[in-house]
């Protein structure tokens, strides 16, 4: 059988990939946004790895030199000049840097998401919701004029009357099913005690840019839900969003119950239904706050009396319906079993996880949490 010539051969062309076109600026604020992130906001210890990269690795040419980098990121508003109290001037990280950190972390973790609409969860329970599921029911009283289908409704009246002299009555009526969108309101717990940068590992770094990209992902994807993030110590305290490229870890013990006293209390709150803790850890309990003020301390194994302290904190967000989801760095086989008892207690999650891909099991959870009403 002969093939016609004149027919379109259709298939794949292969050519070779030309990266898009990046200006100078752009490749070097790329990896500036992740210096800064790693040095904690200190603008001049970031732009003085900068200097060294660009000697090692010649990021920089004769025609964009280092200064006309930094001399752009003044013009484009991501850095300023600050007087201290001693007229000393120097440079500081703007808001517009801090957003552009919690951008590049979404992306790095979540990918590059699209904004949904407001409240953007859905749940397994139908009724007069929010978001349109394409079934249809007689309509009740006290539905909704506006979930009223006409198109449904009019054709339903011309097949019970006819078409000849128009009439509708309420039995011709419909309305669609709709899915409610449940609204959740999360509490980030992140462990600033000391052993979150012994053994020559930097653990505060990954936790700190989830909880950007996380803060990120809520506020420009899930407007409706809210995000609270506390540090924890020896004490436990909030911090903002802003405040997150700059977090530090402290000569701190892990003071656990602290933590969840303050997100409970934090979570009582909001009004919302759907109510969790995500904590972010490395190392075992081993700090108390007594009544007197006085601190409890124990850094040698799993004390008794701290521990004993956390499982009753772990019951108690269980009776009012908040589950914790515990991430846990380390994977020690003694601090293991402590979460083990732990998740017990609440009846939460755990996920035993090195720093890889922490972002993306915080992810995938949040969002499936987001489809569920969360009961206890």
């Amino acid at each position: 059988m002969k093939r016609n010539a004149d027919k379109e051969i259709r298939g794949f062309i292969f050519d070779k990939y030309d990266a898009p076109e990046v200006s100078p600026f752009e490749k070097l604020f790329e990896i500036f946004k992740e210096i800064i992130t790693h040095t904690s906001g200190d603008l001049d210890e970031a732009l003085d790895w900068l200097k060294q990269l660009d000697e090692e690795y010649q990021l920089t040419t004769d025609e964009y030199t280092l200064d006309d980098f930094v001399e752009d990121l003044k013009k484009k508003g991501y850095i300023r000049e600050e007087i201290d109290q001693d007229g000393k001037g120097s440079m500081a990280i703007t808001a517009k840097t801090e957003r552009a950190i919690r951008q590049q972390a979404l992306e790095q973790i979540f990918g590059k998401l699209k904004r949904g609409s407001s409240g953007n969860h859905r749940t397994n329970q139908i009724g007069r919701g929010d978001e349109h599921t394409g079934d249809f029911r007689s309509y009740q009283f006290g539905d909704s004029l506006s979930r009223i289908s006409m198109t449904e409704s009019l054709k339903n009246a011309q097949i019970n009357h006819g078409i000849g002299e128009f009439s509708m009555s309420e039995d011709d009526l419909v309305v669609e099913e709709t899915h409610h969108k449940a609204q959740m309101s999360t509490v980030l717990m992140i462990d600033i005690s000391h052993s979150m940068i012994l053994y020559g590992e930097d653990r505060i770094t990954p936790a700190k840019k989830v909880a950007m990209a996380l803060s990120e992902l809520i506020t420009t994807r899930y407007p409706k839900d809210t995000l609270d993030i506390l540090v924890f110590g020896n004490d436990a305290w909030p911090i903002s969003i802003a405040e997150l490229p700059y977090l530090k870890v402290g000569p701190y013990h892990t003071n656990t119950v602290a933590g969840l006293e303050l997100a409970m209390d934090l979570l009582r709150r909001k009004r919302n239904t759907n109510k969790q803790i995500f904590m972010i850890t490395d190392g075992k309990p081993s700090c108390i706050r007594e009544r007197n003020g006085s601190y409890y301390k124990n850094s040698m194994g799993l004390d008794p009396y701290v521990v004993d302290k956390c499982y009753n904190m772990a019951r108690q967000a269980r009776k009012v319906r908040i589950p914790i989801t515990t991430f846990m760095i380390a994977q020690d086989p003694y601090l293991t079993q402590f979460v083990q008892e732990f998740t017990a207690a609440n009846q939460g999650k755990a996920f035993y996880t090195g720093l890889k891909g922490l972002g993306e099991m915080i992810f995938e959870d949040y969002e499936i949490n987001r489809k569920k009403r969360i009961r206890g």
